[in-house]
Formats: C-alpha cells, sequence, structure tokens
C-alpha cells in the first residue's frame, strides 16, 4: 500500500468515528451537497482544509450523488517557503491544486493594520467566490470545524456584543447562485489533530505576513478560555455548541432581523 492510500485509509478507517461519521454526518444533516453540485474545495495550507480536500475527494469515491470538484489556493502573498510547504502537501496528497495569486497582504498592511484579521477575511472570501465563479462552481467549501464553530459563537459574545455563530451553510451576498458550505462543521479539531500525527504531516501554520503575533490574537484568548472552563466542566465546548439551535424566544429581549431590530418586550405592550 502506498503512502497516500495509507493516509486516505486512515481517515475512514481508524478515524472513522472522530472524522469521516462525523463529516458525513455534517453533509447530510445541513443538506451541504447536492447532485450536479460543482465545488470549490478551498485550501489554505493549514491541516483543516488539506484534511476537507482528501474527505471530499473519498466522498466522491463512494457518493451515490454526483458531484465535481475543483481545489483552489488563493496566495494573499505568502512567504516562498509556506507556499513550498502548502505545495509539497498538494503533491503528496494527490491534491490537483489550482493556485492564483493576490496582493491581499500588501493591500491590508497599507489599508487596514488595525482591523487586519477581519479585513483579510472578507477580502479572502471575495477573492475565493471569484475565482470559484471562472471555474462555473457553484459552491466553495472551508475547512472551519466544530471549534471554529464555538469560539466564533464566544468572540461575538464578548466582542462584538451579539449572539450570532459560524454556519453550516451560507449564501454569497454579492454572487449570485454561489453558496458557501463547511463539510467540516461537526469534526474536533483534536481529531483533525490526531490524524495529522498519526500520518507524520506537515502543514502550514498561519501564514499570515502582517500580525506580528498571531499567538495574542483574540481567537486565542478565547481557546484558553474554553479549555480553562473544561477543566471543571467538560461538557462546555458541548453546551456552548448546542446553544447556537437552543434559542428560547421567550427569553430574550429581542433580536435582529437583516437590519430591523425587534424588541420583544415592546410587543408584549
Amino acid at each position: 500500500m502506498t503512502r497516500i492510500q495509507e493516509i486516505e485509509k486512515s481517515i475512514i478507517k481508524k478515524y472513522r468515528k472522530e472524522i469521516w461519521t462525523k463529516f458525513i454526518k455534517a453533509v447530510k444533516e445541513y443538506y451541504l451537497i447536492k447532485e450536479n453540485d460543482k465545488i470549490a474545495v478551498c485550501i489554505s495550507g493549514g491541516k483543516d482544509s488539506f484534511l476537507l480536500a482528501k474527505c471530499m475527494q473519498e466522498l466522491q469515491k463512494y457518493s451515490d450523488v454526483k458531484f465535481e470538484l475543483e481545489f483552489i489556493t488563493m496566495n494573499p502573498g505568502y512567504h516562498t517557503d509556506d507556499l513550498n510547504i502548502l505545495k509539497a502537501n498538494a503533491d503528496l496528497l494527490n491534491i490537483p491544486l489550482h493556485i492564483f495569486n493576490t496582493n491581499i497582504f500588501e493591500v491590508i498592511s497599507k489599508h487596514a493594520a488595525k482591523e487586519p484579521c477581519y479585513m483579510c477575511a472578507k477580502m479572502r472570501r471575495g477573492s475565493l467566490y471569484a475565482k470559484a465563479k471562472e471555474f462555473g462552481c457553484n459552491k466553495i467549501a472551508l475547512g472551519h470545524h466544530y471549534d471554529d464553530v464555538i469560539e466564533t459563537t464566544l468572540l461575538n459574545i464578548l466582542y462584538n456584543g451579539s449572539f450570532q455563530t459560524m454556519l453550516p451553510k451560507v449564501k454569497a451576498l454579492n454572487f449570485d447562485v454561489m453558496q458557501l458550505i463547511r463539510p467540516l462543521y461537526l469534526v474536533e479539531e483534536k481529531s483533525i489533530k490526531n490524524w495529522v500525527k498519526y500520518n507524520e504531516l506537515n502543514f502550514m501554520a498561519c501564514g499570515c505576513m502582517i500580525t506580528v503575533n498571531p499567538s495574542a490574537s483574540k481567537r486565542n484568548e478565547v481557546k484558553k478560555l474554553i479549555a480553562d472552563l473544561e477543566k471543571t466542566n467538560p461538557f462546555v465546548k458541548n453546551n456552548l455548541f448546542s446553544s447556537t439551535s437552543n434559542v428560547y424566544m421567550n427569553a430574550i429581549l429581542g433580536y435582529k432581523n437583516g437590519k430591523e431590530k425587534i424588541d420583544l418586550l415592546k410587543q408584549d405592550r
């Protein structure tokens, strides 16, 4: 058995419960893939997006639902060493990758240095949608996982003063008939790390050329907070995730519908 065959087998066999079953559950439960979809799998170079690419390839082999895949990487201005790691992993994992260049890091460093992460994510998303459209795709798939969902929910509560989460699928606002999907929505980050370690793989880290100290980010603060809370309550992550679908409308002050703010107490007068 070749190395790539062993890596692919590990997803289906050794990590069936932790990765494959949860991946399939998300695809089915959230109706992420339909017949004749053409999906652009977006690869940043990190562990999450490369695992997503392999899961999508394996699903394409065995699924009764027929769909097409394109694998794309947007280079915002990565260091040459990072690009070489990315390309080497694509070759190792047998992923036919299309890399296209942008000057996003350069633009961010000049015009959005105070909020680089927010603006970078927004610009990267737009570039990926545009490239996916060029390939005739109707969906883009991102490698966000279970922990990303939880952390985003808590980030919004603590730093934005709002209760909103990362959804498993979202319609694109500026691209007709384009949809974003997150097939690793139910897969925990620790399972991805275990898969990487088991297969002795080495992926890019952040790759950011702007943020001086990524470890000081708000997301990492939230990661640490959750880890600390888990020491006394092992159900913290599960409860945070469940809260996004257990909203009691008779126990909240109000909500937003688009730009309209609904005051529920006012309605009871």
